[in-house]
């Protein structure tokens, strides 16, 4: 699906069932606070899912598995003939439906404990982390669960795979999400990002195999980090699929959301895909894929957030394991943890082939001094040639956040074009205007706006491109460039004439003049020292010992375009003409007198 189709999504199909989903939330008023609606909407929905996918073999399960229970088969092997049966890796062996359900209003709350009891393991640990069993007592007490499943149960709330595909239901979801994190003024971003800057990073990924893809089709493992209800996974997978239906992503994602992981474990499983591939947990301090290694990583970490509750054990794997482990090169600031899914997502590339694309804020480019963590770890990534190319996205396209967002493309198997060179892409530029906002996300990246990108991004050139109003500029930077060295530069302490005061035959530092200089690793050190201090501290010196080496990427200065002040004449000629306008303003509202 491309960005332009993204942006027609709300066909019937897709907003009729978020609409009718939503709408069911009405029946929970007084029972439920606003921001509680998705702890039962979104659980019911799935269940519904699963209940319309497994219909059309109800019969022949319930048959199979008395016959299997009669034989006393091994669970193992009863698990997989049931599978077989219904066509997908889950089932259900109670002998209740949605529908079946309504036909005894009284038992409610026992046959929907017997329903939810009747499904296979995996689809028990999916309704185990929406935490439903309080939940739905509560609804029970209130008089609304017969209720809501009978509104699942209309024509229009028919939710099986042949007629709602996973790339849609993703979307309905996300609608769902979005509304019920409105309603607690939750950061909806916190739980997806919007698709057309997935489809953006789909295509970076994939821009220097997509012929190869087209020709041959790939065998490839993909992964996030941070993976919410999984749709970049689903994305990443679709666009491959749609350049040549025989290549085969296997899927892996974590997640510490629990409602977000069963939502994506649940897509997994309708998909057809591997579900044991998505993990729940909190993936800096419980990692659920130590030792693996990944074709593609595709995220969007929280940044802004703070790794408090996450501390004792990532310290811990720092000090112990070093660059064994994931953060050997350095921990960014407590407040601040988007960089530490950065290393995360490098220690699981693929060495000789792994690419990633992953979104950081503009702090990650150059917060923290020269031996901070923040440098360091801009140090490692930058020294080892794993950066490829980062692009400026334009503000206002996420839900959740009006700032400036940046997408880093990463590689372990850099083309030879690309050696020991980084590519900055100014893309802020380039987008399209919504017509309605969606919390603040008041632009949109459609096919044009990618395929400039996109096109900028192979390229891999210096250059400003237009295509019409939207604009994209590149620039290419030695690996060096980025890095500098911060030098001590010592002053005397002087006596009553003036003088340095020598002790063991060298002058005793003055501790409150120290200063320091930053100095690109491309300058000469003596000589910008010689040309730029000397000149103005005579008896100066520099402590080379207290040497250290930073990195960081300027990217807002390196891509400044100096706008001069309007002069004294333009300002009087606008004032002039606001007067005037002013004057017929009143002339108008006034008439003449």
């Amino acid at each position: 699906m491309t960005a332009n189709e993204f942006g027609k999504v709300t066909t019937t199909n897709i907003q009729e069932k978020a609409n009718l989903i939503w709408n069911i939330a009405n029946h929970l008023v007084g029972l439920f606070k606003p921001h509680e609606y998705g702890k039962v909407i979104l659980p019911m929905t799935v269940l519904k899912r699963f209940d319309d996918a497994l219909l059309s073999t109800k019969k022949q399960v319930l048959e199979l598995n008395k016959k299997l229970e009669a034989s006393n088969t091994i669970d193992a092997i009863k698990e997989g003939l049931l599978c077989k049966k219904t066509g997908y890796d889950f089932y259900n062996i109670s002998p209740y439906t949605y529908e079946s359900l309504l036909a005894d209003p009284d038992n409610i709350i026992s046959n929907f404990d017997s329903y939810l009891k009747g499904f296979s393991d995996n689809v028990k640990d999916i309704i185990s982390n929406f935490k439903f069993e309080q939940t739905l007592e509560t609804m029970n007490k209130g008089n609304v669960l017969y209720i809501v499943v009978q509104e699942f149960n209309s024509k229009k709330a028919d939710m099986h795979p042949d007629k709602i595909t996973s790339t849609d239901m993703g979307y309905i979801f996300e609608e769902l999400i979005r509304k019920f994190s409105e309603s607690y003024d939750e950061q909806a971003g916190a739980h997806f990002t919007s698709r057309d800057i997935i489809y953006l990073m789909t295509e970076l990924l994939i821009a220097n195999e997509k012929e190869h893809i087209s020709q041959n089709g790939i065998v490839r493992t993909a992964y996030d980090m941070t993976m919410g209800t999984s749709q970049m996974l689903g994305c990443l997978d679709e666009k491959i699929r749609e350049i040549n239906s025989d290549s085969k992503l296997s899927l892996f994602g974590q997640e510490f959301n629990p409602e977000t992981y069963a939502i994506a474990k649940a897509d997994m499983l309708i998909k057809g895909g591997n579900a044991q591939n998505m993990k729940f947990g909190d993936t800096l301090n419980d990692d659920k894929f130590t030792g693996y290694e990944f074709d593609y990583i595709i995220s969007n970490p929280p940044f802004g957030i703070d790794w408090k509750l996450e501390e004792k054990k990532v310290k811990e794997e720092h000090s112990k394991l070093g660059y064994e482990g994931r953060f050997g090169p350095g921990l960014p600031a407590i407040s601040d943890g988007q960089m530490l899914f950065l290393l995360n997502g490098v220690k699981k590339l693929k060495e000789g082939t792994g690419r990633m694309a992953i979104i950081q804020n503009g702090s990650a480019l150059f917060n923290g001094d020269a031996g901070s963590g923040p440098s360091e770890i801009r140090k490692y990534i930058i020294e080892n040639d794993l950066l490829e190319a980062i692009i400026q996205l334009p503000t206002d396209l996420f839900y959740n956040t009006g700032i400036s967002t940046y997408i880093w493309v990463l590689s372990k198997g850099k083309s030879k074009d690309r050696v020991g060179k980084v590519q900055l892409i100014d893309a802020s530029n380039c987008y399209i205007k919504r017509r309605k906002s969606i919390g603040k996300k008041r632009v949109d990246l459609d096919d044009e706006s990618i395929a400039l990108i996109t096109y900028v991004y192979n390229d891999n050139k210096e250059n400003v491109y237009k295509n019409y109003e939207l604009k994209v500029e590149s620039k290419i930077f030695d690996n060096e460039f980025f890095g500098y060295t911060k030098i001590t530069v010592e002053s005397p302490v002087l006596d009553e004439n003036s003088k340095p005061i020598i002790k063991k035959g060298k002058p005793q530092e003055d501790t409150s003049k120290r200063d320091y200089e930053l100095i690109q690793l491309t300058e000469d050190i003596d000589k910008f020292f010689i040309e730029n201090v000397i000149p103005y501290n005579s008896t100066a010196w520099m402590d080379r010992t207290k040497d250290k080496v930073g990195y960081e990427i300027p990217f807002t200065r390196l891509f400044y375009k100096f706008t001069p002040p309007k002069t004294t004449h333009e300002i009087f000629d606008e004032i002039k003409q606001l007067e005037e306008e002013e004057a017929q303003l009143m002339k108008e509202l006034f008439g003449d007198e």
